[in-house]
């Protein structure tokens, strides 16, 4: 995020929540390997969770508005690119990025892809600032940024 000395920068966190299931598995390693490796994270058919999702923009104040962002885009982008797009799903067997074999699961790879979504949403001026996902009060990812 840039800064413009002549306008106030700031950032808004908007927080939405979705139900997801996932597994950690490596179809390539032995039911030991995997045991070994995720204990009962690899259990079939997977687990879920109640996961939130903090999402931060950042930008100018506008002036005129008093806002970094419309309140209500950012909604219906959070409400498309995470929520629709998320809630009630096994990340594994209807995400190709999550498909076994591919990237695992984790609550790290979950905050990129969701980075990667919300990113090229967000308006002109808008930066996206953080992705926050956490599988539960105990556990959270943070992306700052993806290449």
């Amino acid at each position: 995020m840039s800064l413009d000395s002549s306008r106030p920068q700031c950032t808004l966190t908007r927080t939405v929540g979705f139900r997801a299931s996932h597994r950690y598995h490596r179809p390539e390693w032995s039911a030991e390997q995997n045991r070994t490796a995720f204990g009962a994270l690899g259990d079939p058919p997977g687990h879920a969770h109640d996961y939130t999702c903090a999402v931060t923009v950042g930008g100018p104040v506008d002036p005129r508005e008093g806002m970094v962002m419309d309140l209500g885009a950012l909604d219906r982008i959070l409400a498309e690119e995470v929520v629709r797009h998320l809630d009630g799903r096994h990340v594994n067997l209807e995400l190709p990025e999550f498909a076994y074999g591919g990237t695992l699961p984790t609550c790290e790879a979950l905050a990129a892809y969701l980075y990667r979504r919300i990113a090229p949403r967000l308006p002109t001026g808008v930066a996206l600032v953080r992705v926050r996902l956490a599988e539960d009060p105990t556990l959270y990812a943070d992306c700052t940024g993806v290449a």
